[in-house]
């Protein structure tokens, strides 16, 4: 059984077609550009070549027209998910901007975070007055990993700190994005190597097949900063004392001059190792 969903674009109708999981194939099909993506793991080829079609013509657009063409077409399926970051006020700005009624934000409480994260969730939302979801870890979870490997377990090695992000941050985000048919992130090409091939609209395989929209892909930093002091939108107070990316408290320091922006991560590892999960694509084996 399928249903059909009409993708707006600026210029052409695009279709939807949405089948249960009972089937074995997804398809997207583009009616006037006359194709179709068959999400199919036994033919990955077909697979990107589509999506790279469909990517590229959104490649062009605007960060807010990425974002209207995602609230159009999935309306309330679609949602932010936010840690509060510049990158991430920025979105919310463009959203609430767009339609407000529509606009969903969620982020992952981990239980580790910062204060100065509290307080900008809080004047975010007395900003835009837009709700925001929050989504905990599993009290069992926590609780048999902390009690034999201790609170700080990130600390002792790797294997602890890719443990205590996936009990704090992807088993939540998994949740999260079970309910949704599709989720925007604030991903942008120059944060990390990982990101460089970061498409504006891609498939999420990790996730179920959901749609994935990343509508500052070709941003700098400085066009962030520029537009969050232009829209004087509220911002995380850790950037202003050094901290340019910003995750848990235990594991975010602010960086030396020189440094890479993300070197405040998870600083005691190789750098190969930084990631927490969020961004894990299957598909090609390796992080965004």
């Amino acid at each position: 059984m399928s249903t059909l969903l009409p993708l707006l674009g600026q210029e052409k109708d695009i279709y939807l077609v949405k089948y249960t999981q009972t089937d074995e194939t997804t398809i997207i099909r583009s009616l006037e550009l006359n194709f179709c993506i068959h999400m199919d793991s036994q033919s990955p080829t077909m697979t990107s070549m589509h999506i790279e079609k469909l990517a590229d013509e959104f490649d062009s657009k605007t960060a807010q027209e990425v974002l209207k063409w995602a609230l159009d077409t999935f309306g309330t399926k679609i949602a932010l998910a936010s840690s509060f970051g510049a990158e991430d006020v920025v979105i919310i700005d463009m959203m609430a901007n767009l339609d407000k009624n529509r606009s969903r934000v969620f982020t992952l409480d981990t239980g580790r975070l910062n204060q100065e994260t509290y307080d900008v969730m809080d004047a975010i939302r007395a900003r835009y007055w837009i709700p925001i979801e929050v989504y905990f870890p599993d009290q069992k979870e926590v609780e048999e990993m902390v009690r034999p490997r201790g609170m700080n377990l990130m600390y002792e090695s790797v294997e602890n700190r890719k443990l205590c992000c996936e009990i704090r941050k992807v088993h939540p985000l998994n949740r999260a994005l079970s309910t949704l048919d599709g989720w925007i992130t604030g991903l942008r090409r120059d944060q990390v190597a990982t990101r460089a091939t970061t498409k504006k609209i891609e498939i999420d395989t990790g996730h179920g097949g959901i749609v994935k929209v990343n509508p500052l892909a070709d941003w700098t930093s400085d066009m962030v900063w520029d537009y969050i002091h232009k829209n004087k939108i509220p911002y995380n107070a850790l950037h202003d004392k050094g901290f340019p990316s910003i995750g848990c408290e235990p594991c975010t320091r602010a960086i030396k001059p020189g440094e890479d922006p993300r070197a405040g991560r998870w600083w005691w590892e190789d750098a190969a190792q930084k990631e927490c999960g969020l961004h894990f694509d299957p598909s090609k084996k390796r992080h965004q």
